[in-house]
């Protein structure tokens, strides 16, 4: 078993596929980490916002979260009936590719692409958030957590969803179990109480007010906290990971992930609330998450509290799961339609799209570097991408079944679809309007002007495929007009067995032949290596063809001043075309294969480039033929 086959598995056979899709139990961890792992930094970057109001900051986030969780309810019924209505793939780039047009479908992709890799860096860095939390001695140490915990996601995803979703249903769970009893034991304290419960770790005193509550800084506070809200799309945009029959594995994963997100929010908002537990600066020393202030003030700080911020941990560093499955099946269709390169549509070795994990690692990576895996820096760039693609997606739904209504569909069920559409887009478009209003200038403007920019990169690269689609296609049938062999030029450094093979070839493919050398030593040597050159191709070429009646090569030698090949054979190439216009020229370059990865280190890759100069000629009647030979190993040698 090699190294590879140890960390991402063997690989697996097409048959394998649909064996490797997942059902609801294993849906929740592969797509409903993002949604749940924003319970912890929805609701703390609500209360950062309100952090001026002093101890009245608390008083408030009841205010904020309702409407969140009351939107919430309206994306969890139009997404219901998106996955219906597109059970193989639901997500915003299809909705409006087959609704809206490609200018909206390629917004939607763009904005989904930007929003998963900042969903990767804002859950892994409020992972690390609630570790720092926990155990202040590692502040220093954010960055490297970040990147470590990246790492691990990465590998665990190029194993596949299936395996994915089994390694992190047990943190997920787990959070599930530990949060909800912190929920419903806060929640027993408090009535019990009268409303007045005791902290058993108090949490730190609030700051002196230094504004007053206005409806802005609500509105800042709501745009703040529906980055909740972003991994509600999961399921939509992974339909393709579901086994049969999707709809309903889907429909379960969704409900699950609204139903459990719903109750986090409100909960949390009601202990923060009643707890009087406000934000902390995440740069702050002796910095506390908002979710282990209230697991310390319900639990104590025992076994149960690490219990509990442990399981917190993995969720929110694992959360960028979600990304992982998505990012590279939104690739994949965007590839499908030549808005991306091909590779990315392209299943490697554990049936995933290998190139969109490897992508959207290195790019949320380079997000982690650039902002010091701070939840806060990174915050203010989330969210817009997300609600501008439910808007779209909500949008295309609503002519989707005007579409329907207008075709004189009989169920009547379309117009109540229509109406839960069109308020889901009505809301959603809202709320994007508040958020980029409320983040503008703390760093949105960054978003803003990144999607054009992603948008052209798209449109550009199917340019490309579309010109090269009309460059390769075949107006007519095959042309049998000129079938005469080519001119064959064969590089030699000396005679070997790699000249032989190579010039062995080149006589089987063309009568002509000519044998090319570049004379590299200096001047007064260049004679002496010339003449035993000579010498030798007439001992060990020219003679034994003659004795079989064939025709001998050409030995053409070349002379450099600065011992470059490459400029005397272009020169060689056009006195060739010259003397005959109307022949093809076929270059055959021997190459030794190289197995071993020290082996390029050991090699002068002069073939190499000189293959690289000649396909950049472009010419159309010259072609260009590696021939290569592999060194027997060590352990291959007769003894």
């Amino acid at each position: 078993m090699s190294v590879l086959d140890l960390v991402l598995g063997r690989r697996l056979a097409n048959r394998e596929f649909n064996e490797r899709k997942i059902g609801a139990f294993e849906g929740l961890p592969a797509m409903g980490l993002d949604g749940l792992g924003s319970s912890a930094y929805g609701p703390e970057a609500a209360l950062s916002i309100l952090i001026p109001l002093g101890a009245g900051a608390t008083s408030y986030i009841g205010w904020v979260m309702v409407p969140i969780v009351a939107l919430l309810a309206i994306l969890f019924a139009s997404y219901w009936q998106t996955v219906r209505a597109y059970p193989s793939n639901g997500g915003a780039y299809i909705v409006a590719r087959d609704n809206l047009g490609t200018n909206a479908s390629l917004l939607a992709a763009a904005a989904l692409m930007v929003d998963y890799v900042l969903n990767v860096a804002v859950g892994i860095a409020a992972g690390v958030g609630a570790l720092v939390s926990a155990a202040p001695a590692l502040h220093p140490y954010i960055l490297p957590l970040c990147l470590a915990i990246l790492v691990i996601v990465t590998v665990v995803n190029l194993r596949g969803t299936l395996d994915a979703g089994r390694v992190f249903a047990l943190p997920t769970y787990l959070f599930i179990v530990s949060f909800g009893f912190v929920l419903a034991l806060g929640a027993y304290r408090v009535f019990s109480s009268g409303g007045n419960p005791q902290a058993l770790v108090a949490p730190p005193a609030a700051g002196e007010a230094t504004e007053a509550v206005t409806l802005w800084l609500l509105l800042r506070a709501f745009a703040s906290g529906c980055t909740a809200m972003t991994g509600v799309e999961a399921v939509s945009n992974g339909m393709t990971a579901f086994r049969e029959p999707t709809v309903k594995y889907g429909h379960r994963t969704l409900t699950a992930i609204v139903v459990i997100l719903g109750t986090l929010l409100l909960g949390i908002a009601f202990l923060a609330h009643t707890y009087e537990i406000g934000a902390m600066s995440q740069e702050q020393d002796g910095y506390r998450s908002v979710l282990s202030q209230i697991s310390a003030a319900v639990l104590g700080e025992g076994v149960l509290y690490y219990t509990t911020i442990g399981s917190l941990l993995c969720v929110l560093a694992f959360s960028a799961n979600t990304s992982f499955v998505d990012f590279p099946r939104l690739c994949r269709v965007v590839a499908e339609d030549g808005f991306l390169p091909k590779s990315f549509a392209i299943a490697g070795r554990r049936l995933v799209f290998d190139v969109g994990i490897l992508y959207l690692a290195v790019t949320s990576g380079v997000l982690l570097i650039a902002f010091g895996g701070i939840t806060d820096r990174l915050i203010p760039l989330f969210a817009i991408g997300a609600f501008l693609t439910f808007t779209i997606s909500q949008t295309g739904m609503v002519w989707h079944w005007r579409r329907s209504i207008t075709a004189g569909s009989s169920n009547r069920g379309n117009k109540t679809h229509l109406a839960l559409n069109t308020a889901g887009a009505l809301t959603t478009g809202v709320a994007l309007i508040v958020i980029v209003a409320a983040k503008l200038l703390e760093g949105a403007w960054i978003t803003i002007v990144v999607l054009p920019i992603v948008i052209v990169l798209l449109k550009n690269i199917r340019s490309y495929y579309d010109r090269l689609f009309d460059e390769l296609r075949v107006p007519a049938p095959i042309k049998l007009s000129d079938l005469s062999a080519p001119i064959a030029m064969v590089t030699l450094e000396s005679w070997t067995k790699l000249s032989e093979n190579a010039l062995t070839f080149a006589m089987s493919i063309s009568p002509d032949v000519i044998a090319v050398h570049l004379l590299k030593l200096s001047r007064p040597d260049q004679e002496e290596e010339r003449r035993k050159l000579e010498e030798r191709w007439r001992a060990e070429v020219e003679e034994p063809l003659a004795r079989e009646g064939l025709s001998p090569p050409r030995l053409v030698i070349l002379q450099s001043e600065y011992r470059n090949l490459q400029l005397p054979m272009m020169k060689l190439i056009d006195q060739i075309k010259a003397q005959h216009p109307s022949k093809r020229i076929a270059v055959l370059i021997p190459d030794v294969v190289k197995d071993r990865w020290y082996q390029h280190l050991l090699h002068t890759h002069r073939a190499a480039r000189l293959r690289s100069r000649l396909l950049r000629l472009r010419d159309e009647d010259l072609t260009v033929i590696n021939v290569s030979l592999r060194i027997k190993q060590r352990a291959e040698h007769p003894q």
